[in-house]
C-alpha cells in the first residue's frame, strides 16, 4: 500500500505496524474472515478498530484451519497515528479473549508485508501417547504403537523433494504445489512425539496430511519406499488422512530485518 491506507473512503498517510499474536484455535473456524462464522482474524480486527477508533483490517502471515493453534503468527496493519507498544499492547489484550493475545507491536517500513516478506514458516505438532486431561484440546491422542525410527526415516525424505499435490487439500486455487522444505524430524520427549516442520510455504492442509501419512509409516502400515512413491504419485489419495487439527501450531515466522524500523 506505500505508507497509505483507506479508511471509510478517505485516504490518508500512514504507518505500517507488525503485530506478533498468539492463539488458542480450539473456539475459532481458522484464522481468515468467514461470513457465517467466527474467526481469529475477525475477533482482532474488532478489538484494534475499537481500541483505535477507526475501522481496519489485519493482514496475516499466512492462514490456519479450523482447530489450528499458533504459539507465533504475524499481522499486519496501517494506522496515521503513532502507537506506544507497551500502551498497545495493555489496551489490546484487554480487549481481546483470552484464548488471544498480542506479545509484541512494532513499526515497519511502508512496503513491508506479514505474508509476501515472510522467508520461512515453521509449525510443530504434538502427539501424547497416554491420556491427559491438560492437552485434550491441544494434541492428538495417539494410543497405539508407533515406530519412532521409521517415521524420522520416512520424514528426510520430505527434504530433498519440491512438489507437495499428494498432501494439499484437492479443491484450492494455488497456481503450484511447489514447497521448499527447510527441516522434517520428530522429537521424541518421553510419552509425546513433537514433528517439526520449517517450509517457506505450505500447501492447504499440508502439514495434518504429512502427519497422519507418517504415522501409517510408524504403524507399518506404509514403509519408507511407500512413502516416496506417495511423494511421486502427486495424487492426494494416495496419501494418509490427515491428522485432527488440535494437534497442530504454526510456530514460528521468520523475516528479513531489513524491513523492521
Amino acid at each position: 500500500m506505500n505508507g497509505f491506507s483507506i479508511f471509510a473512503g478517505v485516504t490518508i498517510n500512514a504507518k505500517r505496524y507488525f503485530i506478533e499474536i498468539a492463539y488458542k484455535g480450539t473456539n475459532y473456524h481458522g484464522w481468515q474472515f468467514q461470513n457465517n462464522a467466527v474467526s481469529v482474524q475477525e475477533t482482532i480486527d474488532k478489538a484494534i478498530s475499537i481500541l483505535l477508533r477507526t475501522p481496519l483490517s489485519i493482514v496475516g502471515s499466512g492462514r490456519t484451519d479450523t482447530g489450528v493453534h499458533a504459539s507465533q503468527q504475524f499481522a499486519h496493519f496501517d494506522f496515521e497515528g503513532d502507537l506506544d507498544e507497551f500502551d498497545f499492547l495493555k489496551k489490546i489484550n484487554s480487549l481481546l479473549p483470552r484464548d488471544i493475545a498480542i506479545y509484541s507491536l512494532k513499526k515497519v517500513l511502508p512496503e513491508a508485508h506479514s505474508r509476501f516478506d515472510a522467508q520461512w514458516r515453521s509449525y510443530v505438532y504434538k502427539i501424547t501417547q497416554r491420556k491427559t486431561p491438560f492437552e485434550d484440546e491441544l494434541s492428538w491422542h495417539y494410543f497405539r504403537p508407533l515406530d519412532f525410527v521409521k517415521m524420522n526415516e520416512a520424514a528426510a525424505l520430505l527434504v530433498p523433494h519440491y512438489d507437495f499435490e499428494c498432501f494439499s487439500k484437492v479443491k484450492t486455487d494455488v497456481k503450484h504445489f511447489g514447497c521448499k522444505i527447510k527441516e522434517a524430524f520428530w522429537e521424541q520427549n518421553g510419552q509425546e512425539l513433537l514433528f517439526h516442520i520449517t517450509a517457506n510455504r505450505f500447501l492447504r492442509g499440508m502439514v495434518r496430511a504429512i502427519v497422519g501419512t507418517l504415522t501409517d509409516v510408524g504403524e507399518n502400515k506404509l514403509s519408507k519406499v511407500d512413502f516416496q512413491n506417495i511423494l511421486d504419485s502427486k495424487d492426494r489419495n494416495q496419501a494418509g488422512s490427515s491428522a485432527p487439527a488440535k494437534g497442530l501450531y504454526l510456530c514460528k515466522v521468520t523475516y528479513p530485518e531489513r524491513i523492521f524500523i
